[in-house]
Formats: structure tokens, C-alpha cells, sequence
């Protein structure tokens, strides 16, 4: 049912922002609508979300319906501190969205076009579980608005799926992607891998049947164990083996050179797309720190400089939603050392990187060394811009250490 919460100072029970915050009119302003339902709860899964049977006092059938007070509540409370934006990205997450009926999803996107509208152009994303997504479906999604499909495929290995506890048909993916094409969506495919049992010649399979299935944009994301999950206590209890770094080196480096020799260009550490305009502009918001206002129980937001997130059961969400108050649990505002540090650890992760002016002395001292050492392109940093090389994509973590410390 996810991580824990930070901690923050309290929010309003209006949910106003704190005296002298302004926002910039031409930032640009994401939406995020998170659907914290799923069919079954998955092994490695630290998400926010709940099965029917995990669930007391929220009702899936009212919950659009609970999130689109929210959406009410986020208009006036923005008219309260600067000039509207309309949204540039509306991405729905979860959970798994498209267990909602198309028609629950198609009104909370018409509710944000309502109290904020949304610009010319943007890219509206639903992710999705093979197995829900029908011809059917994709067309009331389209109709609706929607322009991407971003579909939860994870691998093509019957066992590799079941040592996640995914319980898709992998037939199924080709179904949703030629039931999102007739549509006129967009479609991303998303891939895990480092499975336990999971070999190089699996996660090749797996690479080679996303690339038939030609989609415009594909993550494939490191298995990362967390604590409190199904999956970390059967590797705690020796019932399954832990990721092997190396292995998940090797996957990540077969990833990039098939993807590439597929016509598909890295832009971000796990993602690739076939050009541009296929790249992922909402998660872009994330890593370049712009504005986005997250809608659902546990969603997480950033306005104008404040952080803030909501409770994160269902139920309590949609009780102080049911009263008029803000479901906000907390909110910060980070200090210039924590935006420094983020700031670093975020843009060094994409294509085009972070500028060098942008870091403090010693990390500028670093960055000779890290193009010794292979992780920064030299040129481009001569250039001005701190861009990772393969190997320095492997080793972000350790390139974003040298740069802050």
C-alpha cells in the first residue's frame, strides 16, 4: 500500500498556499490523477494502491465522482494565488486506471478541462493493463480526449511475469496495442527487469517482442526491491534470489543497444521514444521541475515552489474531500540546498542534461574527473552541459554524488 508518507507542516483545511507564493504564469502546469485501484496486488509493488479486498469505506464506483472535489477544490485555491494555467499534460496513473469504466476516466479528464482546461495539443496519457484495454475501450478513451496509451507489458516470459505476480495473457499486449493504433493513440510499453529467475536470454525476448510490437516509446526499469513488499520478504527468507547488479547492468546495456538499433533514442536514463515528440512530456515535467498538481489519495504535488501530498487511504481521502477540506496531509518548502541537490540528481538523468553553471564549486571540480572516468561526455561538458555517457548511466547514482557533495 505504498511507502510512508513524509513528514511536512500542516496544510489548511482550505488547502491555500503559504503567504507569498507566486506562480509563474509561464511555467508549465502538469496534471496528475492518480487510480489507486488493482485487480490483484503485485509482488515487487510499493505504489499506493489497494484491491477490493484491502479496501473499507471508499467505493471504486464513487471515486471519480471524490476526485473531481478535489479538482474543485485545486481550481479555487489556485484563483487564489496567481493566474490559472491550462494543463500542458494530464497523465493517469495508478493503480490501474482502465479498471475504472472509460466513461469515469473521460469525466475527470472533462473535469480538468473545465476548471483549468487544457492546452492545444497536450498529451493526455492513461496507463493500462493489457487485459482491460479492448477495441472498444481504446475508441471511448480517444473519444474522451485521451492521446496516449502507456501499457503495463513488463515482460513477454510466461514465468518471468509470474515471478512478479503479474497475471496478464502476454497475448494480450499485441491486443491492446492494435486496439490503441485503431484508436489513433499513442503507445508506450513498459518492461521491468532483474526478476528473480529472469536470464539475459528472457529480458532479450522480452526487448525483442516490444520492438514488434513497434510502439513509439518504451521504459524499461530496473526491478528495485522494497521494504515491506511480498517480494522483499520471500528474498529475505531465501525463497527467492536478490537482483544481481551485474545481471541488471547487462539487461540495461542490451536494452539501450537493441532500442537503438530499432530506431528508438534514449532521453531519459529508462526511457527511449522514436523521436522528440514521442518522449514522455508529462514525466519531462517531473525530471526539469515544473509545476503539477497531483489529484488522488498519496499524490504528491508541486506548485510554485511548495511540495505537498495527500492522505493516503482512500477512505480518509474521500472523507475530507466529502467536508470540504483540502486531503492534503503536509506540504514543504525545500530549502536551497534541497533544490540544489534535486536539481542534480533530476536533469542529470535526461539527454539533455544539467547546465555546468548550475552546479556549486565542488561539483564543478568533480566533473573533470567523471569524463576521465567515462561517466560524462567530455565534450558536451566542455560545452557547457553535463550529459551521462552509457557507462555513466549506469553509474548515475555515483555521477549525481560527485556532483553534490
Amino acid at each position: 500500500m505504498g511507502s510512508a508518507l513524509p513528514l511536512g507542516e500542516p496544510v489548511p483545511a482550505d488547502g491555500s498556499f503559504p503567504p507569498g507564493t507566486t506562480i509563474d504564469a509561464a511555467t508549465p502546469f502538469g496534471v496528475y490523477l492518480h487510480v489507486p485501484f488493482c485487480r490483484v496486488r503485485c509482488g515487487y509493488c510499493d505504489f499506493n494502491t489497494y484491491t477490493s479486498d484491502e479496501l473499507r469505506g471508499a467505493r471504486q464506483d464513487q471515486y471519480a465522482d471524490t476526485l473531481l472535489r478535489e479538482v474543485a477544490l485545486a481550481r479555487g485555491v489556485l484563483e487564489r494565488t496567481g493566474p490559472l494555467r491550462p494543463a500542458s499534460t494530464v497523465f493517469f496513473g495508478g493503480g490501474t486506471p482502465t479498471l475504472l469504466p472509460p466513461g469515469d476516466l473521460g469525466r475527470m479528464l472533462e473535469g480538468v478541462r473545465g476548471a483549468f482546461g487544457i492546452a492545444e495539443g497536450a498529451e493526455v496519457t492513461v496507463e493500462a493493463n493489457p487485459d482491460t484495454v479492448t477495441d472498444a475501450v481504446a475508441a471511448e478513451l480517444a473519444a474522451s480526449g485521451v492521446t496516449r496509451l502507456s501499457i503495463g507489458m513488463q515482460s513477454a516470459v510466461p514465468h518471468v511475469l509470474a515471478a512478479l505476480d503479474r497475471t496478464h495473457d502476454p497475448a494480450n499486449v499485441r491486443t491492446a496495442v492494435a486496439a490503441a493504433r485503431a484508436a489513433g493513440l499513442d503507445v508506450s510499453v513498459d518492461l521491468i527487469y532483474g526478476a528473480p529467475g529472469e536470464s539475459l536470454d528472457d529480458w532479450r525476448a522480452s526487448l525483442d517482442t516490444a520492438i514488434s510490437l513497434a510502439p513509439d516509446h518504451v521504459s524499461a526499469y530496473a526491478l528495485i526491491i522494497e521494504d515491506g513488499t511480498k517480494l522483499a520478504r520471500q528474498i529475505r527468507r531465501g525463497e527467492v534470489p536478490a537482483p544481481d547488479d551485474d545481471l541488471q547492468a547487462d539487461m540495461y546495456e542490451l536494452a539501450d543497444e537493441l532500442l537503438a538499433a530499432a530506431g528508438f533514442d534514449w532521453y531519459e536514463v529508462s526511457n527511449w521514444s522514436r523521436g522528440v515528440h514521442q518522449r514522455s512530456q508529462h514525466n519531462l515535467a517531473y525530471w526539469q521541475g515544473t509545476d503539477w498538481w497531483g489529484f488522488g489519495p498519496g499524490a504528491h504535488s508541486h506548485v510554485a515552489g511548495v511540495r505537498f501530498w495527500n492522505v493516503k487511504h482512500p477512505a480518509a481521502y474521500a472523507q475530507r474531500l466529502s467536508v470540504g477540506e483540502s486531503p492534503a496531509a503536509a506540504r514543504e518548502v525545500p530549502d536551497v540546498e534541497a533544490r540544489t541537490l534535486e536539481n542534480v540528481l533530476l536533469r542529470t538523468r535526461i539527454r539533455e542534461g544539467l547546465p555546468v553553471s548550475e552546479l556549486l564549486g565542488e561539483g564543478r571540480r568533480a566533473v573533470a574527473a567523471l569524463i576521465a572516468d567515462g561517466l560524462v561526455d567530455g565534450p558536451t561538458a566542455l560545452h557547457g552541459r553535463i550529459v551521462l555517457t552509457l557507462r555513466g548511466r549506469l553509474l548515475a547514482d555515483a555521477v549525481v554524488r560527485a556532483l553534490t557533495e
